[in-house]
């Protein structure tokens, strides 16, 4: 493990060596320890609004990018999302965590279940936001989901302002703009192609809706009502195939509900993890 910088973003920032992957982590705060793992194709650095209301209410948040995303290392040829979720469980042991709780969205979410699945030693509760079952969930509409076939949006702020709206519903549609300020760290590190495609593999064909009902962690599964990408009926579906999940609906809340309102999520999240 090597240290690349002492402070950053008012926390520690490490590289570890994982797999033969070289992950760059974030640690920032003090408290419960909650590993974030973000959706498809983004950074640790747009974590960022929803951490500064996370460490003050006591929660220690873990961010690390993902393999090809980021400021990480990409596999030589994809995974699929059991490997991920090992990259995931080895990070947080590599950090110190012999246990945590785990945020996820969208593809963070599908990779959250997957690691409370099969490392659920790891893993004390979960809240799974914006996400979806796999293979027996409802998808987005094509035209949505076409325009997440490439890592564009990553790159180019004109094209990300005119698909926002659509793509990602809520604040989006009328404040393009304002929803760019808030998540400009998309642009600092954007995605490998490589990468980026390695996690379109992943998710291909995989399903959690076989094995939903056995796990163990109590879950808080969060939704906007307005989410193209992500329809509201898979949230339903989620806290209905888990044991102990309880549903939070964010109501006009678009699939960047979490970025968007950072401070309510917070509010949301925080009693959960304490047990509230």
């Amino acid at each position: 493990m090597s240290v690349h910088s002492p402070e950053v973003r008012g926390g520690s920032v490490v590289d570890i060596v994982v797999d033969g992957l070289s992950i760059r982590t974030s640690v920032r705060g003090h408290g419960r320890p909650l590993l974030l793992i973000m959706g498809l194709g983004g950074n640790l650095g747009m974590w960022d609004q929803l951490e500064r209301h996370l460490v003050p209410r006591g929660i220690q948040t873990i961010a690390f990018d993902a393999p090809g995303t980021g400021q990480s290392s990409a596999w030589r040829r994809p995974r699929r999302m059991p490997a991920i979720a090992r990259v995931v469980d080895r990070v947080a042991g590599a950090l110190g965590y012999d246990r945590v709780d785990v945020l996820g969205v969208s593809l963070g979410g599908a990779i959250a279940q997957q690691l409370a699945r099969q490392s659920p030693e790891r893993v004390r509760r979960l809240v799974l936001a914006a996400t979806m079952p796999g293979v027996g969930g409802v998808p987005g509409s094509p035209a949505v989901l076409a325009k997440m076939m490439t890592p564009r949006r990553y790159r180019d702020p004109a094209y990300f302002r005119q698909i926002a709206g659509e793509l990602y519903g809520g604040r989006a549609r009328s404040d393009p703009g304002g929803l760019l300020h808030g998540t400009g760290a998309r642009f600092t590190a954007p995605p490998t192609l490589t990468g980026y495609l390695h996690q379109l593999y992943a998710i291909q064909g995989w399903s959690s809706l076989p094995w939903l009902h056995r796990l163990p962690q109590p879950t808080l599964v969060m939704a906007g009502d307005d989410d193209p990408i992500v329809p509201l009926l898979n949230a339903r579906i989620l806290t209905w195939r888990i044991p102990d999940a309880r549903l939070y609906v964010v109501h006009g809340g678009g699939h960047l509900f979490l970025l968007e309102e950072p401070a309510r999520s917070a509010d949301v999240i925080t009693p959960f993890l304490a047990g509230a």
